[in-house]
């Protein structure tokens, strides 16, 4: 069987790359044929598309049904309104009447106000009844006259009131001569604070360890103190707020603390808003013989 004829372009090459030349071209009309080709949606489509329906809400509705409607609802409307243009309302739900806050407020008191109004018509009747029927026949009851009051009534009223006030003036001198107090524990954000606490701590340490007490020798614990100073340094009070068990660690601790004052005197920093200081610090005496603050 002859051979085909490749045309003088192509009969020049190797059969592999002719082959290949002639694949590619084959592939390229075949595209060109698909991309050639336009879709086009079935007029039914176009027709069910044109004639679509809105579903809405209508408040109104007649016994006529519409030829041609323009929307689905829950009943039928032919026309309606008072244009003849094609219109749509806004919104198919019926305006809410409008609900102001505190009506049912208003209207309990209302209902309040009417039944002690009743109350008081009803005990105005029987006492009325009451009067009738106590008082002899042919007599009329005479009203009980009101008192005045006397001069005495309004002098002691007027005591009572400068009494009052007076006791007013005085609850509110005593808060503002309150000393104004300030609680440090262990934990100390502000700077101010802090130095002047620590300061005291490395005081009542040092003099401690210097004067350490004989009969807290061989002993050991630790006891929580709260130390209170007042702005010139002076010790107002010690407490022991937890105890270390043993009374010969309590007592000494607190000699310590007394014997260590007076501290020094608040800094401008701390007195402008600080009269006195409450420090609550936990101490220890240890092992060694040692008086320190954890």
């Amino acid at each position: 069987m002859p051979a085909l004829a490749w045309p003088p372009p192509l009969d020049r090459l190797d059969p592999d790359r002719r082959n290949l030349t002639v694949a590619v071209a084959l592939s390229l009309f075949l595209h060109a044929i698909l991309l050639s080709i336009h879709f086009k949606l079935p007029e039914a489509l176009d027709k069910a598309t044109e004639q679509a329906l809105d579903v809405i809400l209508v408040n109104a509705k007649t016994k006529k049904r519409p030829d041609k409607a323009q929307a689905k609802a829950q009943a039928n409307l032919d026309g309606g309104g008072n244009t003849d243009d094609k219109r749509r309302a806004k919104t198919p739900l019926p305006v809410a009447p409008t609900v102001r806050e505190g009506n049912d407020i208003r209207e309990a008191r209302q209902r309040v106000a009417r039944l002690e109004a009743e109350q008081q018509q009803l005990m105005s009747r029987l006492q009325s009844q009451k009067t009738v029927a106590s008082a002899t026949p042919g007599e009329a009851s005479p009203a009980p006259p009101t008192p005045a009051p006397s001069g005495i009534d309004l002098a002691s009223a007027a005591l009572n009131l400068a009494r009052l006030e007076g006791q007013i003036a005085r609850n509110l001198e005593e808060y503002s001569k309150r000393p104004r107090r300030k609680f440090i524990g262990v934990r100390v954000e502000e700077y101010r604070f802090a130095q002047y606490v620590e300061d005291w701590r490395m005081k009542v340490e040092r003099i401690g360890n210097l004067n350490y007490p004989a009969a807290a020798r061989g002993h050991y614990g630790s006891l929580v103190l709260t130390v209170v100073i007042r702005s010139d340094g002076s010790l107002e009070r010690v407490e022991v707020n937890r105890p270390s068990g043993q009374k010969v660690l309590d007592d000494a601790a607190r000699r310590i603390v007394e014997m260590a004052a007076p501290y020094p005197p608040f800094p401008a920093a701390i007195r402008h808003d600080t009269d006195i200081l409450e420090i609550t610090r936990t101490w220890s005496f240890t092992t060694s013989d040692r008086l320190q603050s954890d």
